[in-house]
């Protein structure tokens, strides 16, 4: 019996840790909540303004979708993109405030710093869907509201936030600085945004972008979005491809940053 508990008596320490770090992030959440709303302020203007606008525009989206409710998916990735995408800054931060030094001699293994950091970035995300759904709902988007159907896009979106995370935490142990860190976050929101699906068909990109879109891995969260947020939509590719794919990127970009988190200290 003590072989058989000691294997799980460390899977169970192991996930301690992890979320012991996704608890200390939450604690400095709290000192700000105010984050929380101005972060979901980014998709209510681009659904209010270009969602509405673009909406009387012929040919974007599918023929039998309104434009509109072909966009509310791909705005909710985008927010989620946005904000995970420089989350390694806080990284950044911490080695600043000398607080990262106290991390990386802690018995944790590195693995379970960035889960932790990658697990409070997801469920920090669900807020700002929360506040896409309601504006959604207010503006007549054919909203799925199936408890497995919300539940699957919560899923989503918390896989989708821990991938750009861990991604975002790789770019800053490259680059350490906040400035440097700062630009590149920038430079890479815009390609990785627009060379998805998420604001039009991917059977209107010239045949580079599409093999692109086909590689980025926000173009899958935006199809398994749309086949759980609106009524009558199917993915593309499959949940359960889009699923797998995400989960993919987002172990590569796990293992990297785990591997890479001791160079910010230097």
């Amino acid at each position: 019996m003590a072989e058989l508990a000691t294997p799980f008596s460390r899977l169970g320490g192991y996930f301690t840790q992890v979320l012991a770090v996704a608890d200390a992030e939450f604690r400095k959440l709290r000192h700000d909540p105010s984050e929380l709303f101005t972060r979901a302020l980014q998709p209510a203007i681009w659904l209010l303004l270009f969602g509405q606008a673009m909406a009387r525009a012929r040919g974007l989206g599918p023929a039998d979708v309104p434009y509109l409710d072909f966009l509310a998916p791909g705005i909710l990735a985008q927010s989620v993109l946005f904000s995970a995408i420089f989350y390694g800054i806080a990284a950044i931060w911490e080695r600043d405030l000398g607080v990262l030094h106290r991390y990386m001699v802690s018995p944790a293994p590195r693995t379970a710093l960035v889960l932790g950091k990658a697990a409070f970035s997801g469920v920090r995300s669900l807020s700002q869907a929360l506040i896409v759904y309601l504006l959604t709902l207010a503006l007549g988007v054919r909203v799925s509201l199936a408890p497995q159907d919300i539940l699957g896009a919560a899923l989503m979106i918390v896989l989708g936030s821990a991938l750009f995370s861990t991604f975002s935490l790789n770019v800053a142990c490259i680059v350490k600085t906040r400035d440097r860190f700062m630009g590149i976050g920038q430079v890479l929101t815009m390609p990785i945004f627009f060379a998805s699906n998420a604001i039009y068909p991917i059977d209107l990109m010239p045949t580079w972008l599409k093999i692109v879109s086909q590689a980025n891995p926000l173009t899958y969260e935006v199809d398994a979005l749309r086949s759980l947020m609106l009524k009558g939509a199917a993915s593309a590719y499959g949940l359960a491809t889009d699923a797998l794919i995400l989960i993919a990127f987002a172990a590569v970009f796990t293992l990297t940053a785990a591997r890479l988190y001791p160079r910010l200290t230097s």
